[in-house]
């Protein structure tokens, strides 16, 4: 499956059982159309690679849609 996500500007807490971890939320499409979500805890280039631009694409985020603006709580259960 291929996912094309996009970072939002949430962040959500996620409540695991080695303790709360923070995750921003992407929003994006499969390759097919369909919408889905993701909840992203760390991201990262190889450590050979310049990161430069991949850092200024990191900072840019977009507001949460509003479908799902009122579906999370500030934190999540797992």
């Amino acid at each position: 499956m291929q996912v094309m996500l996009e970072s939002t500007d949430r962040i959500v807490e996620l409540i695991t059982p080695d303790g709360v971890i923070p995750a921003r939320i992407w929003e994006g499409t499969t390759a097919s159309g369909i919408r889905c979500h993701a909840f992203v805890t760390r991201i990262a280039v190889h450590k050979d690679a310049d990161a430069a631009e991949f850092e200024r694409e990191l900072a840019e985020v977009a507001p949460l849609s509003r479908g799902l603006a009122g579906v999370y709580d500030t934190r999540m259960v797992l």
